[in-house]
């Protein structure tokens, strides 16, 4: 019996014309972080939230300068017969005063003024400014401290695991208002103990999902391909594994910023935080309800901004979460 071996010719084969031949273009070579951009971008709360954080920046670098007053300057001017008049507890005006009456006819206060007579527009943009740059700082910091904490504890396992988690206990099982404290005693009020107090508190929830994620992937097969070749661990935890737990630890991120401007908020408010004449969104809350039944107009700009700074990075948080896992009818 012989072997019949075909030979394929030029005439067997031809090119198909005059048919529709569809490619699915949106996920034909897309990225992972593509596709968490796509899925991120059409979550309309988290565009919402992206808005309004970017608004409350924007005003917090230009607003403070949008006008001639500094945040602890207190507005006064000449009036006709010679006497310097302080403008203390002005409500807020949207424009000129109409009836052109006394020496602040030609003023414009958005905000008011506080009972010292500081314009609240500057106040309260340089305070959002302040807790906006302690919330930034001290989360990055906590962000690189619990990452590698987390990363190393997950990674090695054992004993050092053991050690590492119960200090973690130790440090989670301690209020916040013992370790506020504690740190008052020897340091001064202001913005470094808020920046030590969120230091210590913050990095807990940043190192237990970098654990998490570690005990997750730590056994995966390019793992064990790079411990086989002999590569060093922090080259694996480092260069390897941290790429492909970023995306969890970013989540986290954006849900701890509002937690670290609340609580900064708080210290300023129960008066450890920070100290006049500068001034934050807490400190301005505390001002504000201190001169409530008097001029309760003051209250109201840095709770508007605190409350939108936590709806908008909750926002933010959410649309990462979700476009880091995105459910099957959202695919």
């Amino acid at each position: 019996m012989t072997e019949h071996i075909y030979t394929p010719t030029a005439g067997d084969f031809e090119f198909l014309t005059g048919r529709d031949i569809t490619t699915d273009k949106n996920f034909a070579s897309q990225s992972y972080w593509k596709g968490v951009a796509i899925h991120f971008y059409r979550n309309r709360r988290a565009m919402v939230g992206v808005v309004i954080v970017g608004l409350i920046i924007l005003l917090a670098i230009i607003g403070p300068s949008m006008n001639s007053y500094g945040y602890k300057d207190i507005v006064s001017v000449v009036d006709d017969n010679g006497k310097q008049v302080v403008a203390k507890g002005i409500a807020p005006q949207l424009g000129f005063m109409d009836n052109g009456d006394g020496p602040f006819a030609n003023e414009t206060f958005l905000f008011g003024t506080d009972d010292l007579g500081r314009d609240l527009w500057t106040r309260t943009w340089q305070g959002a400014r302040v807790s906006l740059i302690i919330a930034f700082v001290t989360i990055f910091i906590d962000m690189i401290i619990g990452m590698s904490y987390g990363l190393i504890s997950g990674y090695f396992g054992g004993a050092v695991d053991n050690v590492m988690q119960r200090i973690v206990e130790i440090a989670n099982s301690v209020p916040r208002l013992v370790i506020v404290s504690v740190l008052a005693i020897f340091m001064p009020k202001g913005m470094g103990l808020v920046i030590v107090t969120l230091l210590l508190t913050e990095w807990i929830g940043m190192s237990k999902i970098a654990r998490a994620e570690m005990l997750r992937i730590k056994e995966e097969e390019y793992v064990l391909a790079s411990r086989t070749l002999g590569a060093h661990s922090m080259h694996i935890i480092f260069k390897q594994i941290l790429p492909n737990t970023i995306g969890p630890i970013i989540t986290q991120v954006m849900f701890s910023i509002p937690t670290a401007i609340f609580t900064e908020a708080f210290l300023s408010f129960v008066g450890v935080g920070i100290m006049l004449p500068q001034c934050s969104i807490g400190s301005l809350i505390e001002s504000g309800f201190n001169n409530i039944t008097t001029l309760p107009y003051q209250i109201l700009p840095p709770i508007i901004v605190l409350a939108l700074q936590m709806l908008g990075f909750n926002f933010i948080g959410d649309g990462f979460r979700e476009a880091l896992a995105p459910k099957l009818e959202d695919m």
